[in-house]
């Protein structure tokens, strides 16, 4: 009955989501009666248990979104973003429709634009380019997903997305972990997506589909004068990358800093991180992102539009911020909740008994992809699973000489996989910006960022476990 309440709870939390009511208001409700249910007090259990741990998580990660969402918000309000779609979409021209609006994502990702900004900034162009190229448009949603969703989300090796920043702080590894697998990982998604996309549109062509008749956020005719130049709009993120990399293998912190600090302080602060190694990965993208928002700011201000200023910008990428650390956070304390169930002991046992090649991999993919496909959440999912498990299964890697790089990876690859569900968040915007449902395109969403990421989270641990490489 234990293991059956914390099933009906997430099936709860899960229904509440896909019929888009807030999981900062149901996340707590239904970790709550799965707590009580099993004997655990109300009040502590909400105030020391969920609270505990969502704050805990707001304090690790909330400025990598406070300020990813400022550095989307001022790339997209200066229009350097929209002359770096621009630039691609004409470089790689209309005869590579497809494959334009994927290298435009790939571009804007991973130089750490938010993915939700990508969607708003590349769909105008992509709506043009495919009318023009005459493109069937249910085609879209997978092209952006194929970008944005996928490998500079979780596999390429310095990503600075969140979903690839999490595991830092959990394995004291880097944004860089297990390059090999990474960039294998990437080629293969990459060459997969593409296939299924070109398979795609060669079957409409086949049947005569253009790019049809549609009436719903048919983009209007862009405005392209006083855009940037598009060189010096790459510039920031350029920064970013190279900055975090900078940083990370660079700059030698000084691990004695936190020892200063309780000296100087008198006693440790609240929830100070054991050592700078878990802290690492934050700080670096920190101050690559600081560096981004400043060269944003100082190359696209005179381009922005009459009534927009950098102050509005910056304003409405800190509110935009708070709703994203929120959600997630809840998802978070909900997570550690359900893990300090007796009846969860149950659930993490099996789990941890999965043991196909003799490693916690399998354990872990397996784990990380159920927990953000119940939560519909990528780093939701991958926050619940690692902050319940991440100690057994780095227990389990020294027993076996896995190196912790390979436990990241895997993480951040799993957790791209059956996020991307159809009550996923990212997909119902994805799908109402582009003015389609799920019926026309999530079978393109679906194949890319589902079926291709599941699988190759557990190919790549086959890999690693053939060849050894990390």
């Amino acid at each position: 009955m234990e293991v059956l309440g914390i099933w009906l709870s997430l099936a709860c939390l899960m229904y509440v989501a896909f019929k888009g009511y807030s999981v900062i208001v149901f996340a707590p409700i239904f970790a709550l009666i799965a707590a009580v249910m099993q004997g655990l007090p109300l009040m502590p259990a909400y105030t020391e248990l969920f609270m505990g741990n969502a704050v805990t998580y707001v304090k690790s990660f909330f400025p990598v979104f406070l300020l990813g969402a400022v550095f989307g918000k001022v790339m997209e309000d200066t229009g350097l973003a929209k002359s770096i779609a621009h630039w691609i979409v004409e470089k790689v021209g209309h005869k590579n429709a497809l494959l334009a609006v994927v290298l435009a994502c790939y571009v804007m990702t991973y130089g750490g634009i938010s993915l939700f900004v990508v969607v708003f900034a590349i769909y105008p162009f992509a709506a043009s380019l495919f009318k023009e190229a005459d493109i069937p448009k249910r085609l879209i949603p997978g092209c952006i997903a194929t970008g944005a969703f996928t490998i500079t989300m979780t596999a390429i090796p310095g990503t600075p997305q969140i979903q690839n920043i999490i595991p830092t702080n959990f394995y004291g590894t880097t944004a860089y972990a297990a390059p090999v697998t990474g960039i294998v990982a990437s080629i293969a998604i990459f060459i997969m997506c593409m296939a299924w996309l070109n398979w795609r549109l060669k079957t409409a062509r086949a049947r005569g589909e253009g790019y049809g008749n549609h009436t719903i956020n048919e983009p209007e005719k862009m405005d392209l004068t006083n855009l940037p130049s598009p060189i010096l709009s790459l510039v920031p993120l350029i920064l970013v990358v190279v900055v975090n990399y900078i940083v990370t293998f660079s700059v030698n912190f000084d691990p004695k800093q936190f020892e200063t600090l309780v000296k100087i302080l008198g006693k440790p602060t609240p929830l100070m991180a054991p050592g700078v190694k878990q802290v690492l990965g934050n700080w670096s993208l920190i101050i690559a992102l600081v560096v981004g928002i400043a060269s944003a700011v100082l190359i696209g201000y005179k381009s922005m539009p009459k009534g927009m200023t950098v102050a509005k910008a910056i304003n409405a990428g800190a509110i935009g911020s708070l709703l994203a650390i929120m959600n997630t956070a809840s998802e978070v304390g909900y997570g550690n909740v359900i893990a300090s169930l007796p009846g969860f002991k149950t659930i993490a046992d099996f789990l941890l008994n999965v043991q196909f090649g003799g490693s916690p991999l399998v354990s872990e993919a397996l784990t990380v992809n159920i927990l953000a496909g119940i939560t519909g959440s990528a780093s939701g999912g991958m926050s619940i699973a690692l902050g319940a498990m991440a100690k057994p299964w780095l227990a389990w890697a020294a027993q076996v000489n896995l190196d912790p790089q390979m436990l990241h990876r895997i993480a951040s690859l799993a957790c791209g996989g059956l996020d991307s569900l159809p009550h996923n968040g990212a997909v119902i915007t994805l799908l109402a910006v582009c003015g389609l449902t799920h019926k026309e395109s999530y079978i393109d969403i679906g194949f890319t960022t589902v079926f291709v990421t599941v699988a190759m989270s557990f190919v790549m641990i086959a890999f690693h476990a053939v060849t050894g490489l990390v």
